[in-house]
Parts: C-alpha cells; structure tokens; sequence
C-alpha cells in the first residue's frame, strides 16, 4: 500500500494532510509548485482534469475533493476511530455535516463576500443566516459534530469553518470560537501544521 497526496501547503491539500495524520497511515507528500504551472501540466491533469489540488493516490485509486478524501481514508483505514460504521445511526448525520461545507459554507460565503444577487430556491446553499443557523446546529452542542466523539467529520467541516473565519468570511461566535479552539488542540492537527510549514520553506515559499 503506497499513499501519495499531491501538495501545496496554501491550498486544501493542507487539510488532508490533518487528515493523513489523523488516520495514521504512513504516506508521501508530492510537492506540486503552482507559480509554475505545474498543477496544469500532464501528470496532475491526467488524475484530476480540473488541474486542481488535492489529488490523493493511493495504491493506484485517485480520490480529490477534500470531503471525498477525508470520508475515503476514514472509512478505508479508521472506520473503528473516525467514521461511524454503515450501520450506525450516527452515519447519517456524519455524511450530512461532511458535506455541509463544500455544498453550503463554501459557496453561501462567497455569494456573501462577493455581492451575489440570486434567488434562495435556486441555490443550494439558501441565504446567510440559515448556513448560521446550520454551523450552530453542527457543532453548538459539542464538544464534536457527532458528540463526545471526534470523527472525520470534524477534520473536513471544521477546516472549512477556520478557513472562513480567519478570512473573515464568517463572524465566529462563542460556540464556534470554542469548537474551533478544541479541534485546533487535536495532536494531529499540531503536526499537520508543522509538516505544512516544513514544506512551505522547502519549496521556497
């Protein structure tokens, strides 16, 4: 078994790497300059034709899209630990929240920062104040999305939710200030980010 995940530490693949570190398995990061083009050029293309990262590859199955890469490697390597079994009633609410930040917190905040006019019915994502309403749901009781236990789910909504908040894309309040603050203690999440900053000074950025 070899995992590869394709890497640029300013991008989501930044994510994935939380989530590498949280399901344990060994793997290799794959630099990818993206000054350079090189996130368009043959070999990142030919497993992602967006031309976009993060692509992982593991023993020859090409998964992207931070949310499908999380929910895979949980479920191929940490299905006891971080994601509820298929017959769990925590299963669908884990799959609900998992998907809440690229179809729902993603796009609803940029229609926000960007001036979008559109109609409700026609956008998935509804309008601000029912996305809040939906992170409050998500993880106002915690400690985590799914209870007292830590899941995948936290690694894939909660990247989302910092993302927005230190961009200020979402106004953080005393819940989320909180959730945010115990994910950020995970170990996991501590190496992540010394592994993303050891290679944003080996690619020179």
């Amino acid at each position: 078994m070899s995992i590869t995940l394709y890497h640029h530490p300013y991008t989501r693949a930044a994510s994935v790497v939380w989530q590498l570190e949280e399901v344990g398995q060994p793997y290799t990061l794959r630099p990818v300059h993206l000054s350079r083009g090189e996130h368009k050029q043959a070999e990142v293309v030919a497993l992602n034709p967006m031309g976009k990262l993060p692509v992982l590859v593991d023993d020859g199955v090409v998964v992207t899209e931070v949310a499908a890469i999380g929910l895979y490697l949980a479920d191929r390597y940490a299905s006891s630990r971080l994601a509820p079994a298929l017959d769990d009633p925590r299963r669908g609410p884990y799959l609900r929240w998992a998907l809440f930040g690229p179809s729902v917190i993603e796009p609803g905040s940029m229609a926000k920062a960007s001036g979008w006019t559109y109609r409700e019915g026609a956008a998935g994502w509804g309008n601000p104040e029912a996305m809040m309403s939906g992170i409050s749901a998500a993880v106002g009781a915690g400690p985590f999305v799914l209870g007292d236990d830590f899941s995948m789910v936290d690694v894939i909504l909660g990247s989302t939710l910092r993302y927005m908040v230190m961009f200020k894309m979402l106004e953080a309040d005393e819940a989320l200030q909180a959730y945010l603050a115990r994910i950020d203690a995970r170990p996991a999440y501590q190496r992540a980010q010394a592994i993303n900053a050891e290679a944003a000074v080996a690619m020179g950025l």
